[in-house]
């Protein structure tokens, strides 16, 4: 780095904390109006903005990898295109937050408050949100992979095609979440709650669901192979076209009948004593190339093969692949 970039790192880096601290002073009657057009912008690695007041404060293009935040007040603030990567927001108030653009991926959001934040497609990835409350955030497309979101509240938040992939859910309340074509693929979610919870099209292969709740949830189409389920509560779970294969559901508790003459699954399905379910048929691949965010499970009727087969079109550069099954 020239002297000219270090010194200019230096001073963004001054005037950030100089605004922090500005706006950690006295409150006064107009504070509210004038945090509203804070703007600031540069390198604030590492800076030290515990407990300051940054409400509504428009941070674009921002560097605070590492910094600490621990208690901040961020309610309403702008993190347009900018880096907390391992900053620690441990209880930092984050409410009707916008982070378009922005990267949480290893930063501690213990016991934060993103009540009503929009974190569409923000990558916290690694990150740990313990107990953090996420109460109808907007997060759909965010990734969560790794994370450790043990005891975090969810409820009613928009989280469709967010990717969960071996993240840790523990106890989490995601009751009524709307978590269509969401992955949770070898998610650890013991006792977390998915009561109401809209799951039509997610995938749940290989995670660990015991003790969680399921009841009155939508899983249409979902993707449940090789996931266990001991001591899940299934009461009037929506299981239409869902995939079964090699799931564990011997001690899953209020399955019926009528629930599981809606699914398939196969020889590997373990279910409770006296029910059954009918073996998939149909197993195709379907090409979109479109698709780039993680593998999605889509249930279709199964369609009879044409007399004369047309020839196939030529494949796509890079496809991704999308599994169809139909009962």
């Amino acid at each position: 780095m020239t002297r000219t970039a270090r010194r200019f790192a230096v001073d963004a880096a001054a005037v950030l904390v100089l605004a922090a601290a500005t706006l950690a002073g006295p409150a006064l009657a107009s504070d509210k109006a004038i945090q509203r057009q804070t703007s600031f912008g540069g390198s604030c690695v590492k800076c030290e903005l515990a407990g300051r007041n940054l409400a509504g404060a428009r941070i674009v293009g921002a560097n605070f990898a590492g910094a600490n935040l621990m208690g901040a007040n961020l309610r309403d603030a702008r993190f347009h295109a900018s880096n907390f990567a391992g900053a620690d927001l441990t209880k930092a108030d984050l409410t009707d937050s916008a982070m378009a653009g922005a990267n949480f991926s290893g930063a501690d959001l213990s016991n934060a408050r993103l009540r009503s934040a929009e974190a569409n497609g923000v990558a916290f990835v690694a990150a740990t949100l313990s107990r953090a409350d996420l109460t109808d955030a907007q997060a759909s497309g965010a990734a969560f992979r790794r994370a450790v979101l043990v005891g975090m509240v969810a409820r009613n938040a928009k989280l469709r095609g967010a990717n969960f992939d071996g993240a840790r859910l523990a106890s989490a309340v995601l009751r009524g979440a709307s978590l269509q074509g969401a992955s949770l693929s070898r998610a650890e979610a013991q006792g977390a709650e998915f009561r109401d919870a809209d799951l039509t099209g997610a995938n749940l292969s290989g995670g660990s669901f015991a003790d969680a709740s399921f009841r009155s949830a939508d899983l249409s189409q979902a993707n449940l192979s090789g996931a266990g389920f001991d001591g899940a509560d299934f009461r009037d779970a929506g299981l239409r076209r869902a995939l079964l294969h090699g799931a564990d559901l011997a001690n899953a508790r209020g399955l019926k009948q009528d629930q599981l003459d809606d699914a398939c699954g196969d020889s590997r399905t373990k279910l409770p004593r006296g029910l059954s379910v009918r073996p998939c048929t149909g197993v195709r691949l379907i090409v979109k190339p479109g698709v780039v965010q993680h593998r999605a499970l889509q249930m279709v009727p199964a369609v009879p093969a044409s007399p004369v087969s047309p020839p196939s079109p030529p494949s796509p550069p890079n496809p991704r692949y999308i599994t169809t099954v139909s009962p």
